[in-house]
């Protein structure tokens, strides 16, 4: 059997995630200063024109690699925006995916060097934080979807619980990262889980009455 010939728009975009695969494991390896645009394009099996083809620079796929890596945990807590689950269930599905996070060390290490960046380049930082946004209003969309669901009200703005949420996660990623021996994945896990499941039951317990 032949194989399907990919169209020119299949072939560019096959490019753009090799491309953003080897800079996701570049990064994590050597950091983004010191990888360079030969070494993504050459891991991948590309040529300096192939990236050029494709991003701007390097700060341009930097920053598409983190969007990348927001939309493939956005995909896992959209499908919790769902009628048809159970309040015990979309409690349950987010623990799940919530305390496991972590465990996403190369995704991790491009968040935590993408801090880095913002606190020393204000355009860079402007980028990032659109990004961040993005990525906490989502998460603020499911706290409020739970909320509903349970026929709760919460004095904490949900920005403020979903900023808890965000910065818990790379708080644990960064202690597992820095002294994997104390933060253990068995530790991390606990920890996540009981965060999301400290929240979620004091809203059912506010909305018991009322709870679908």
């Amino acid at each position: 059997m032949s194989r399907k010939r990919l169209t020119r728009e299949d072939s560019q975009e096959q490019t753009r995630q090799r491309l953003l695969d080897a800079a996701q494991k570049l990064f994590a390896k050597k950091g983004l200063d010191r990888t360079s645009v030969e070494d993504i394009a050459g891991a991948a099996g590309y040529t300096r024109g192939a990236f050029y083809s494709n991003f701007k620079t390097k700060g341009d796929l930097f920053i598409e690699l983190l969007r990348r890596d927001h939309q493939r945990a956005d995909l896992e807590f959209s499908a919790l925006l769902n009628d048809e689950l159970t309040v015990e269930d979309i409690q349950a599905r987010t623990r799940d995916i919530y305390s496991k996070l972590y465990r996403d060390t190369e995704g991790f290490m491009a968040w935590t060097e993408a801090r880095l960046l913002s606190a020393r380049d204000a355009r860079f930082r402007a980028k990032l934080n659109a990004l961040v946004k993005e990525k906490r209003d989502h998460i603020v969309q499911l706290i409020e979807y739970f909320n509903k669901r349970a026929g709760a009200t919460t004095d904490v703005p949900p920005v403020i619980m979903a900023m808890g949420f965000m910065s818990l996660v790379e708080g644990v990623k960064l202690f597992a990262a820095s002294d994997p021996g104390e933060m253990s994945p068995a530790a991390a896990e606990s920890v996540l889980a009981l965060f999301v499941d400290s929240i979620m039951q004091l809203a059912r317990l506010r909305g018991a009455p009322r709870a679908n």
